[in-house]
């Protein structure tokens, strides 16, 4: 999807090796104390060289808890510092919890990610090259439909006359059939997703929003994570966020947004602590068993281009190598209204979050953003093997 548009892109709760925490305890939580300080030097770099008004990470070590940093300002209305504990829009982390409700079907024998999405919704994917019959579900989470991204159909449209609008999936989708169709073997688009609850709402009749809730958020108590719907608010404690695409000078606000317009692939709020969660529970079996888990891990190279260097895809899920050895895995995301978040677990069980209210509008803003992972999961100390899974495998 168009980079302004984006809505980006072993076990892990189990505890140290035994003898760990009784013989080194001292060495942990110094290990933990580095990466806060790595991390909180890093969430300066957003917002003094960046112009970020508010950065903010929470990470979870298995051995000494959690920890959060933060900078800047949450509302610059107001000067309120930026919290961890705030909700955002997570745009695009959403796709991975779309996508573990349908491995979670694929595990329950109700659908097939190699059936053609023919299969549960006919005649929806024809024209224009396209083609349902030949189109699997896999595909869809993996992002190798060949399948355009609606919000591209977006990207010459005035703000104002989509951003409170409600939209039904099936008309977004309508409007990605339309768009030419994309080169290359990988191509990232929400439309993907979009499809893949609308399959979850023909096997389950009930809709995506309905099955990630009594799926994932309910039995994981996210208590901040819900979807909007058509409201424009967001609920609760959260930060502002200040959009690039909106027409007028400096950072303006966005906070409120119709977020139809993401659906199943990028409407979520969250927090996050929440996303820290989900990403320890999935990756530490509660969600799927490693069967399974297996499924959504298996990757294809993705377009540096959509993502960045190095990454791979597998099933709403991305994977990045490390500058300390071995891979995180998870998720990014962006809304049009100025949120830019990211979900990540890497070896050993450390879990990192990160909230922006602004969108980095750099290349080398966008590599600081990740940095804050790799300051997080490389800290000293922290546990630098590989997790058990090996992105650059096609099979489990």
């Amino acid at each position: 999807m168009a980079a302004a548009l984006l809505l980006t892109g072993a076990a892990v709760a189990a505890g140290a090796p035994a003898g760990v925490a009784a013989t080194r305890p001292a060495t942990a939580a110094a290990g933990c104390d580095s990466a806060q300080r790595a991390v909180a030097e890093s969430l300066g770099v957003l917002v003094t060289r960046h112009g970020i008004p508010g950065a903010a990470a929470e990470f979870v070590d298995p051995r000494c808890g959690r920890r959060e940093a933060a900078r800047g300002v949450a509302d610059l209305g107001t000067g309120r510092p930026m919290r961890a504990g705030d909700r955002l829009r997570i745009g695009s982390v959403s796709k991975t919890f779309t996508a573990t409700v349908v491995v979670q079907l694929a595990a329950e024998g109700r659908i097939g990610l190699d059936s053609p999405v023919e299969h549960y919704l006919p005649g929806l994917i024809r024209g224009n090259g396209h083609d349902g019959r030949t189109t699997t579900v896999r595909q869809l989470l993996q992002h190798t439909s060949g399948l355009p991204d609606h919000m591209d159909a977006l990207a010459d449209v005035p703000v104002e006359q989509w951003r409170y609008r409600h939209f039904d999936a099936h008309e977004l989708i309508s409007m990605a059939l339309r768009l030419p169709r994309p080169g290359g073997s990988w191509h990232y688009s929400t439309t993907n997703t979009l499809l893949a609850g609308l399959i979850v709402e023909k096997v389950t009749g009930r809709g995506i929003e309905a099955e990630v809730t009594r799926r994932i958020i309910h039995p994981l108590g996210l208590h901040d994570t819900y979807w909007p719907g058509d409201q424009t608010h967001i609920r609760g404690a959260h930060s502002r966020s200040y959009s690039a695409l909106l027409p007028a000078p400096g950072p303006v606000d966005g906070t409120e947004w119709n977020m139809t317009l993401g659906g199943a692939g990028g409407a979520l709020v969250s927090s996050p602590a929440d996303m820290n969660r989900f990403h320890g529970a999935l990756f530490g079996g509660r969600l799927l068993s490693a069967r399974w888990l297996a499924e959504m891990t298996r990757t294809v190279p993705a377009d540096p281009d959509r993502l960045w260097p190095g990454a791979r895809y597998g099933l709403g899920l991305i994977a990045t190598p490390l500058p300390c050895g071995g891979w995180w895995w998870g998720h990014a995301g962006t809304v049009p209204g100025g949120h830019r978040a990211l979900g990540a677990v890497g070896p050993g069980g450390r879990t990192v979050a990160l909230a922006l209210n602004r969108v980095p509008a750099t290349d080398r803003a966008e590599q600081d953003f990740r940095a804050v992972v790799d300051a997080a999961l490389c800290a000293p100390d922290s546990s630098n093997g590989r997790d058990g899974t090996n992105p650059s495998k096609e099979t489990p």
